[in-house]
């Protein structure tokens, strides 16, 4: 079906409209094409229409198909939704459950289209922001057109879908943080911050639904899914899909503490590096998506160790040990890693957890420019030319499929840790002591029954 061109409405001169003509953006090589009527700048997209406007949040209303799954609601879950509905498995549930992420899919997606179309004009024009755009129309009108699942075979073919889906969309971290830095002056950088925090939420509630269906199906096709079989006895028995049961607090403490060693020992050649003590509750465990988990400790741990190096390089004593205090309680587990690290830098601090302010733009920019695709996993940090020990046990779907340095600086591994420990509605808090060190805390919901923490309606409609 052929899209209706958009249009940018307003006052602006004829010059001002050719101007603005030569900002639209390139998509996948394609030059957006425009004609003038009457004073008002028709924008052709291809492939896809959406608003575009100068000046306002506001443009025309878009096609009728996305007003329908915009007005959809979105459906969170909870993790133990997850493992309850995954526990035992059927064939009719496995339907069940495409099904849900056939039609889930495209409504959260539909969403997010809708909070890119409010953007002003400039913002959406740049090719960064306009290729993310890209990926998700073109998945949504896959998605959207899935007829309703009814067999294995559907289900097969449906999870192939799903996986190219996931590997097409490892770009779109990068360049959203492209984006958002290239126009970090066109747009109120608070508005900004929280756009992102939108898309990078919305990115991890498809992810996980996606990434959910295939390891069920994984499991459903594998022969010891059958009530009558007891033939596991790996560590895998203690998933539920992508969801780890019995996640340790110091198990992954201790994994991710040893991988950030060794990745600081590889990338700064220091022969000091500090050690990580643990206490408090160490057989404190909950039911989580270990991945999430274990970027966030690993960016943290990471974070504590670089610091310790950098501030006692010169010292010929060890550097101070790094402290990690688990504590539970009857619905939280709560992690403080505390360093001696000397604090973080006072000009740096008011931006600790904004992706579009504070300094060394420049920089970031271009360590993004060598980070073509991103998974947000702990496993992608590889050192080149060097083997470096899994994190974990448990290989999702992305695992193998992106790497970067660990010691390439992006400016995102904070604020990403911070999305990452709300979607389940935790929270991650850090307190400064300028020339001493820093304390992060980290707070888990130990029951797994709060839902994920995504925005549920477009931004138009939650006014």
């Amino acid at each position: 079906m052929a899209h209706r061109p958009s249009t940018c409405k307003g006052t602006k001169s004829s010059e001002g409209l050719i101007q603005a003509s030569n900002k639209l953006p390139r998509l996948h090589g394609a030059q957006c094409s425009y004609v003038q009527e009457a004073g008002r700048l028709f924008v052709v997209l291809p492939n896809h229409a959406f608003i575009l406007h100068p000046n306002r949040h506001h443009g025309d209303p878009p096609p009728q198909w996305m007003s329908i799954w915009v007005e959809r609601p979105i459906r969170p879950i909870s993790l133990r939704q997850l493992t309850f509905f995954g526990r035992t498995l059927t064939e009719p549930r496995l339907i069940s459950s495409a099904n849900y992420v056939r039609t889930e899919l495209p409504t959260r997606l539909a969403h997010r289209l809708r909070d890119i179309q409010q953007l002003p004009y400039v913002v959406v024009s740049n090719p960064h922001l306009s290729l993310v755009y890209e990926l998700y129309y073109k998945a949504f009108e896959r998605f959207r057109v899935i007829p309703e699942i009814c067999s294995l075979d559907d289900n097969d073919r449906f999870c192939d879908v799903l996986k190219e889906m996931l590997k097409e969309h490892l770009v779109v971290i990068p360049n959203l943080a492209t984006g958002v830095l290239e126009c970090r002056e066109l747009f109120p950088p608070d508005e900004m911050d929280r756009f992102m925090n939108t898309l990078l939420r919305a990115r991890i509630s498809r992810r996980v639904i996606a990434e959910q269906h295939l390891a069920l199906t994984d499991t459903f096709n594998s022969p010891w899914h059958f009530p009558d079989s007891h033939e596991r006895t790996d560590m895998n028995a203690d998933f539920v899909g992508e969801v780890f049961l019995k996640c340790n607090a110091r198990e992954v403490i201790e994994r991710c503490g040893k991988v950030a060693q060794d990745l600081m020992r590889q990338t700064t050649q220091s022969p000091q590096i500090p050690t990580i003590n643990v206490q408090g509750h160490l057989n404190a465990t909950f039911p989580y998506i270990l991945s999430h988990l274990e970027y966030i400790v690993g960016e943290l741990l990471r974070n504590s160790v670089q610091a310790v190096i950098e501030k006692y390089h010169d010292s010929s004593a060890p550097p101070p040990p790094i402290q990690v205090l688990i504590c539970e309680t009857p619905q939280h587990v709560i992690m403080r890693i505390s360093d001696q690290g000397g604090g973080i830098p006072r000009e740096i601090l008011p931006y600790l957890w904004s992706f579009s302010k504070g300094p060394r733009t420049q920089t970031r920019l271009e360590n993004l420019g060598r980070v073509p695709a991103m998974a947000a996993t702990m496993q992608e940090l590889k050192v080149s030319g060097r083997k470096t020990e899994p994190v974990g046990y448990h290989e999702g779907s992305l695992d193998s499929l992106t790497s970067r340095p660990p010691n390439l600086r992006l400016g995102m591994g904070l604020p990403m840790s911070r999305v990452y420990a709300e979607y389940w509605a935790g929270s991650l808090e850090l307190h400064s002591l300028e020339g001493y060190g820093v304390d992060a805390f980290l707070q888990i919901s130990k029951l797994g029954n709060k839902n994920e923490q995504v925005t549920t309606r477009a931004a138009i409609d939650a006014v």
